[in-house]
């Protein structure tokens, strides 16, 4: 469909968020209506934050928000007992009740930045799905809802596909999980007027599941949506860097690392992130992806502040930025980037560089640190360290008892002398 009616369609339509919707037509025409539409996305709480690549369904659900519709966040506090098989060569691991309701907590914290929640008609609620699968009996459940679902068809969704062709195993436990999430469409539906759900391409087989269960089952009009694959130019995943996951929680990543992440996106790619990861106007995206040459990073600063904004504050946003400055402009330390404490004893008897570097993050291993040095690109203060095997001690550091290491010309860290 070209041109929509309504404006959330119209909107992430326009920004980049639509990869495949089972009746766009007759979605338009709901939310088009007065009537807001209510949608949901899944979340399972395999780790204590989400990250980058959790970030365009975020943002799909803060553009529903914005547009006049109300998100549910539905939490896998029952699915995340089972491990979604989509995407992946073996089974997750099973984690505790422990682990999971850390991870949910953790997770929360995130989504009260991008969301408003309460019992408003538009905002937006956080549901945990164990509160009706952990319920369930099994035999009734097979037979009110497992008949519903053809095992051949099911062989052929993408996550069962890539197991059996690379002949990787499919525990009974994971072939369950599109059930469950077919059925947690459902249960969202009769407890909220749930009508879309939304998700990665990935996920594309269990949205259709749910569209068709809730048509079976209860005669339900559904809908569903999904958005592309998100990739960097050179082909990286998104969320995914050489240091790490690009965490949306600062206590996992501070704001700093999570601003120079968006300041060091590729060229190619500036356009479509600030689409996708800001609510910057288009007026104003087309006029910064048109810069050229050296002043494509002012459009970079663009999208490192206004991304670093959304996820963790104005003053955040701030403070990273001339962090930034600091360090690249001024050639000073900064006082927001990643920092390790050394005890004083060790540093008194001196260090290696390279076990330093890999201490600070900036290395994986004392092997690619010592690469990186003989390389040429590390720095120890600013200035080029010659020697891997070139000892940092007290003396290296500045008055406030900081020193910095450098990795390349965009990866800093500091090391703070302790007791």
């Amino acid at each position: 469909m070209s041109a929509y009616r309504s404006d959330f369609l119209a909107t992430v339509a326009a920004r980049g968020f639509i990869h495949q919707c089972t009746d766009a037509d007759a979605l338009d025409t709901v939310a088009a209506s007065a009537e807001p539409v209510v949608a949901y996305i899944g979340f399972d709480c395999t780790a204590p934050s989400l990250h980058v690549g959790s970030l365009v369904s975020i943002m799909l659900l803060r553009w529903l928000q914005r547009t006049g519709h109300k998100p549910i966040v539905l939490m896998g506090g029952g699915t995340t007992k089972v491990g979604d098989p989509s995407g992946r060569d073996e089974g997750r691991r099973l984690l505790s009740d422990a682990e999971i309701a850390a991870n949910m907590a953790g997770i929360r914290d995130v989504f009260a930045r991008f969301l408003s929640f309460g019992d408003g008609a538009t905002d937006a609620v956080m549901v945990d799905n164990a509160e009706w699968l952990d319920r369930l009996a099994y035999i009734p459940f097979l037979r009110d809802v497992g008949r519903h679902f053809s095992i051949n068809r099911m062989l052929t969704f993408e996550s069962v596909k890539l197991r059996l062709d690379r002949e990787q195993p499919l525990s009974f436990l994971e072939f369950n999980y599109m059930i469950l999430q077919a059925y947690d469409f459902l249960e969202l539906a009769r407890r909220f007027g749930c009508r879309l759900q939304m998700g990665g391409s990935d996920q594309w087989g269990n949205i259709v599941n749910g569209v068709e269960l809730g048509r079976r089952v209860d005669g339900l009009a559904l809908y569903g949506l999904t958005t592309p694959l998100i990739t960097a130019a050179s082909g990286a995943k998104m969320g995914k860097t050489a240091a790490g996951a690009v965490w949306l929680s600062a206590a996992m990543l501070s704001p700093y690392a999570y601003w120079q992440f968006w300041r060091n996106t590729e060229d190619a790619d500036v356009g479509r992130f600030l689409r996708l990861f800001t609510e910057l106007p288009e007026d104003e995206i087309g006029r910064l992806e048109r810069l050229a040459g050296a002043e494509i990073n002012s459009a970079k600063i663009a999208l490192a502040d206004a991304a670093t904004r959304l996820c963790h504050g104005e003053a955040a946003a701030v403070t990273a930025r001339a962090t930034a400055d600091a360090t690249f402009g001024g050639g000073g330390a900064g006082e927001d980037l990643p920092t390790i404490v050394v005890p004083r004893g060790e540093l008194a008897a001196g260090l290696p560089a390279f076990e330093l570097f890999r201490r600070a993050g900036l290395a994986e291993s004392n092997g690619e640190a010592r690469r990186l040095i003989k390389g040429g690109g590390a720095r120890l203060n600013n200035a080029v360290l010659a020697e891997e095997t070139r000892t940092i001690t007290v003396g290296d550091a500045d008055d406030d008892g900081l020193i910095k290491l450098s990795a390349g010309r965009k990866r800093h860290a500091l090391v703070r002398i302790g007791n």
